[in-house]
């Protein structure tokens, strides 16, 4: 059997200088669009979470200065359809946002049986896809962000 998930994940926004954003359509629920996410694992810090989750899921090298922490954290309750992956009892995740700039729109490699497709749209346009209402907001927050 699987281990839990902790309900400890981050989310990572990965942006163009002008603003476009990568979504990734998540393989188990198609229609729903999302950056980045992932659960920690072990004590890793949030930071190696999101460099890990940005590789496994992306293909893409995450670094700082590129990748940073925007100091958000954000607590909601676990989807019913996914609370499962969690010990029993466990009802809400604590989420840390970060950054990732590219230089460009560039392709992705997908982790297999995790994403259906990609792609890059204008943030606002992202904000609007997206179906996790804290994606959403992170993405709202991007033009602040931008160099």
């Amino acid at each position: 059997m699987k281990p839990y998930k902790q309900p400890v994940s981050v989310l990572v926004v990965i942006h163009t200088p002008d603003g476009r954003v990568l979504l990734l359509e998540r393989a188990d629920r198609p229609g729903y669009w999302q950056s980045v996410t992932g659960s920690r694992e072990g004590e890793e810090a949030l930071i190696d979470t999101a460099r890990r989750e940005v590789l496994e899921e992306t293909g893409l090298m995450a670094e700082p200065p590129a990748l940073s922490d925007w100091g958000i954290s954000n607590t909601y309750e676990i989807y019913a359809h996914w609370r499962h992956r969690y010990a029993p009892g466990v009802t809400h995740n604590r989420e840390q946002v970060f950054g990732l700039l590219v230089s460009d729109a560039v392709p992705v490699r997908l982790a297999p049986g995790e994403h259906l497709a990609w792609c890059w749209q204008p943030w606002e346009e992202a904000a609007e896809r997206v179906f996790s209402p804290s994606n959403a907001e992170a993405l709202r927050l991007l033009p602040s962000r931008l160099p």
